[in-house]
């Protein structure tokens, strides 16, 4: 039985008929005696709850950041109507809403919810159950039980980088005409003869060609395809740092679904690796199908480890993965610990057989307090932040040292800044 507060309500206000009463034992017992009564009442009068069936039906999967709407479907299958509140307790990261639904359903008949989720997390989120309690017609007490209606969200990672696919695709056009109206060479691959136009490049003759077929023939090429793009994610402790509300893990995957898309867009093929002590994602670069679907469902459930990522098993796992040359983009952070000690002495192996591009995201604090000359503090903090900016860009040069590119760009550009380097190798052949 589950007593509401109206019933609180009535028990005061007896309290207070008692007081004020000539005669307050017998008004006690008529008191207690009426409000035992209407609960006994209002509880055999209120609609089983036992007889009610939960399901749900929505999207089940969604990007972090969009709200998720479910409908909850409220089935009576008893023989009395009930009048109900339902709460259905999702974990507090799903932001479910509302929390409470006044629901009233007639026997046999059916009744729709609309819940709606707003996630702050990625990965999977379950409903824990719903808790129904059936009120009695004078809303003093009723009956109180718990259904289970499994389901099952998952988050995927937020993709707030779409924003600059318009610019992209409108460069890797501009790349893909300039390579087929050029005269080829990097960046190109050979398409096909044609006959000689005036205002050719001379160079491109084909003249063995041009013997056999009895005229002028020109080499025509086209934009470099089928390229592997492999994304490492790290996933060791580093990436669990926060930028404004963000970790850091999150900004690389934002980033990894821009360059998907784009290389995707380009004919290339993309594969994904996570990884810190040990791989937590494996794909292969493959070409067809949606990308960014394959990759966002695959990092929706990767969190960061709190041990430091082992470079020496990640270079071993991008060369077992990548048998042929391709352009591999780890996203890591700049630190000493990460850098001095873990990546350089393995990088070695990796920019022997692949393009590197190391791409860390920047603390965009970091650069408003090394300006600061406010006071004593600010100017403390101003040389500590600019300490560290130096350190960042010392540990650039040591990774270019060893044949890799570096970005290393705040979170409202460092997305499109990796992408760009992947057009800039597109357009002259580093792939």
């Amino acid at each position: 039985m589950a007593i509401t507060g109206r019933a609180a309500g009535f028990a005061l206000a007896g309290v207070f008929a008692v007081l004020l009463s000539p005669a307050p034992g017998a008004t006690l017992l008529l008191v207690n005696a009426a409000l035992v009564l209407a609960l006994v009442a209002d509880v055999v009068l209120a609609g089983g709850v036992r007889t009610l069936a939960f399901t749900r039906s929505g999207p089940t999967r969604s990007r972090l950041g969009e709200p998720v709407p479910l409908v909850l479907a409220v089935t009576n299958t008893g023989r009395r109507r009930v009048r109900a509140l339902v709460r259905d307790a999702w974990p507090p990261s799903s932001g479910a809403e509302p929390r409470v639904l006044h629901v009233t359903v007639p026997a046999g008949q059916r009744r729709f919810c609309e819940i709606v989720l707003h996630p702050t997390r990625r990965g999977e989120r379950h409903p824990y159950r719903i808790t129904v309690r059936s009120l009695g017609p004078l809303g003093l007490a009723g009956r109180q039980g718990r259904h289970h209606a499994p389901f099952q969200v998952r988050v995927l990672p937020a993709f707030t980088s779409r924003r600059h696919i318009p610019a992209a695709f409108a460069r890797l056009q501009k790349i893909e005409g300039n390579v087929t109206l050029r005269i080829g060479g990097q960046g190109s691959e050979f398409d096909s003869l044609r006959d000689y136009v005036p205002g050719d490049d001379v160079r491109m003759i084909d003249w063995r060609a041009s013997a056999r077929r009895g005229t002028v023939a020109v080499r025509s090429f086209r934009p470099e395809r089928d390229r592997r793009v492999i994304c490492v994610l790290d996933t060791g402790r580093t990436s669990a740092g926060r930028i404004g509300d963000t970790p850091r893990l999150d900004h690389a995957m934002d980033a990894a679904l821009l360059l998907a898309t784009v290389a995707a867009r380009a004919g290339d093929r993309i594969g994904l690796l996570a990884h810190d002590t040990t791989a937590r994602i494996t794909l292969p670069a493959a070409g067809g199908g949606d990308p960014v679907v394959r990759i966002s469902a695959a990092m929706a459930l990767v969190e960061p480890v709190l041990a430091e990522a082992d470079h020496h098993a990640i270079v071993s796992s991008v060369l077992r993965t990548a048998g042929r040359h391709c352009l591999v983009v780890l996203f890591t952070e700049l630190a000493p610990a990460v850098i001095e000690e873990g990546l350089l002495p393995a990088l070695p192996a990796l920019t022997a057989r692949h393009t590197v591009v190391v791409a860390a995201v920047s603390d965009p604090r970091l650069t408003e307090l090394a300006a600061g000359r406010g006071d004593v503090r600010a100017v403390y903090s101003a040389a500590a932040a600019g300490q560290a900016l130096l350190r960042r860009r010392q540990l650039a040069g040591l990774l270019r040292q060893r044949g890799a590119q570096v970005v290393d760009a705040p979170p409202s550009t460092y997305a499109a800044a990796v992408t760009d380097v992947y057009l800039t190798l597109k357009s002259t052949g580093g792939l």
